[in-house]
């Protein structure tokens, strides 16, 4: 905006600093239209947490790529809120060629949880979880089991929009070791994070494009039975740097590595 000034030149003043990343919201589907009405969970979110007024910006998201540029025209509060907006421009964020799957092993507490939070927003395509020898953790088959996994997927969901991502990571029904070892003997490429490792990600050539799995293994470590199956199957040990990383942050370190040594980023 344009404003009066001290005749004569310089104020002193620090030029505005540019607009933020507008927030991302969730939807089924981009609307085809040039209005659409935001309501729901995103809703709530988007009036009683960030406080969203009219005339702000913000994203429409499929969480499968596709994404609408809108602005907010009206906000209706209340026990059910809604957000009517302006479509203004719709785009597509495109599928990396390299696609990077990290395995998770399943692990204590919230630190899986965790996990899948770093390793959405240092970029994972999908977090696959690992049913390892060593786990604590263990995911029944029934809901005890559901509930962790939908916990998991919330965790993408909420780190993918605080990422501004248009994609949200998949996170599929775990997997053991010998479902594991099938996936990696598919892929274009497969790294075993392991502390004895001798060779680092960057020794190592990285694949182009097609399917990567970074395998992160529990607080406990990967079994000898483990590492011949995976191994077997075509997975390459890798250590990261000279220290032993958390389960919980070893994925998302591993990935802002391939970050900086492929065209990810």
């Amino acid at each position: 905006m344009a404003g009066g000034g001290d005749a004569g030149g310089d104020t002193g003043r620090q030029a505005p600093a540019p607009e933020s990343t507008p927030p991302v919201f969730l939807v089924d589907a981009i609307p085809p239209g040039d209005h659409a009405v935001l309501d729901g969970e995103e809703a709530r979110h988007a009036v009683t947490v960030r406080r969203t007024r009219a005339g702000e910006r913000l994203t429409l998201s499929d969480g499968a790529g596709g994404l609408a540029d809108c602005v907010v025209d009206t906000v209706t509060p209340g026990r059910h809120p809604s957000l009517e907006v302006t479509v203004h421009g719709r785009r597509e964020d495109p599928p990396p060629r390299l696609r990077v799957t990290v395995v998770q092993a399943l692990a204590k507490g919230d630190r899986g949880e965790l996990a899948v939070e770093l390793a959405t927003e240092a970029g994972a395509d999908a977090v696959l979880p690992w049913r390892a020898a060593r786990s604590v953790a263990r995911w029944d088959d029934g809901p005890r089991g559901a509930k962790a996994l939908a916990r998991w997927r919330t965790a993408a969901r909420s780190a993918a929009k605080q990422a501004r991502r248009g994609r949200v990571p998949d996170v599929p029904d775990p997997v053991d070791t010998a479902g594991l070892a099938a996936r990696v003997a598919d892929a274009e490429g497969a790294y075993l994070l392991e502390a004895t490792a001798e060779a680092g990600l960057k020794d190592l050539p990285l694949p182009e494009h097609g399917e990567l799995y970074l395998i992160v293994g529990p607080e406990g470590g990967v079994t000898g039975e483990e590492l011949a199956a995976l191994t077997a199957a075509g997975a390459v040990g890798v250590r990261l740097g000279p220290t032993v990383l958390r389960t919980s942050t070893a994925g998302a370190v591993a990935l802002g590595t391939l970050g900086a040594l492929t065209a990810r980023w």
